[in-house]
């Protein structure tokens, strides 16, 4: 597939979303599927002793680029399933190696950024995750942790590396499947686009947050309003299961408008 890097427009970042919807809209079991076998694959991963939490971290670029080749077969009225996101590594073997490559230069830059941010804690973070996974906490006790102050200066640490970190890696896998690119080369050429583009990634962020900080306070009035506060806390995990899934749909629209187009990828045959 012959790429040519492009300027994108700001406003496209606004499309982006409104294109993920839309297509989401059109196979929406298939791609929800395909998340939550993502989630529970990484869950078992997790369990392997020593390094679960790397093998977890590494599968995030083929989660990426699973979500990217089923949603150019969606475009095209292809399927939609989890198959998808073993395709890339059914391709050649030079393709195969960076891949796994990409995969494990991000599985340990996000350990490196969890390990730091842990030491930035002095080990609340961990603690603070150990709470909100094992179920039913004490509140006092989880509200000091987000109290304290190295928790926040963790916590902002954190944000800003694996921003950083998204940076490189958000073309990468795409560029590396589609394109052909070697490791060195499809990280640069990510970087590059993002910068070129970061007025559109700019919106792009900016209508995520809205979106998100709309729903939660238009859940948390309508609920309150009805008497059912409760039930509307509810409500944040199937908004956070969809908000999700349509964030990796709308990663091939990304792709698309800063290096090619849909109709001129070629077809994903699964």
């Amino acid at each position: 597939m012959p790429l040519i890097l492009k300027r994108v427009e700001p406003g496209r970042g606004a499309r982006w979303l409104r294109d993920a919807f839309a297509l989401y809209a059109r196979r929406p079991l298939g791609f929800t599927m395909m998340f939550v076998v993502f989630l529970f694959a990484a869950l078992a991963l997790s369990l392997v002793p020593f390094i679960g939490a790397l093998l977890q971290m590494m599968t995030l670029p083929l989660l990426s680029l699973g979500f990217m080749v089923a949603s150019q077969s969606a475009l095209l009225d292809g399927p939609v399933r989890p198959s998808q996101f073993v395709l890339p590594l059914q391709g050649d073997p030079a393709r195969r190696r960076s891949l796994a490559i990409l995969c494990l230069i991000y599985g340990c830059a996000a350990i490196a950024i969890l390990l730091l941010c842990d030491q930035i804690s002095g080990g609340a973070m961990e603690r603070l995750q150990t709470l909100m996974a094992g179920g039913p906490a004490a509140p006092e006790e989880i509200d000091a942790l987000l109290a304290d102050r190295a928790v926040s200066a963790a916590a902002l640490t954190g944000t800003a590396l694996a921003t950083l970190l998204s940076v490189p890696f958000w073309h990468a896998p795409a560029l590396v499947h589609w394109g052909g690119q070697s490791v060195g080369q499809a990280l640069f050429s990510s970087t590059l686009a993002v910068w070129r583009s970061k007025g559109a990634f700019f919106v792009y962020a900016l209508v995520w947050v809205g979106i998100v900080i709309g729903f939660g306070a238009f859940a948390a009035i309508a609920f309150g309003l009805l008497g059912m506060g409760q039930i509307g806390s509810l409500v944040a995990l199937p908004a956070g299961l969809l908000f999700s899934t349509v964030f990796y749909v709308s990663l091939l629209f990304t792709f698309n408008d800063s290096f090619g187009s849909a109709e001129g990828a070629p077809r994903i045959e699964a």
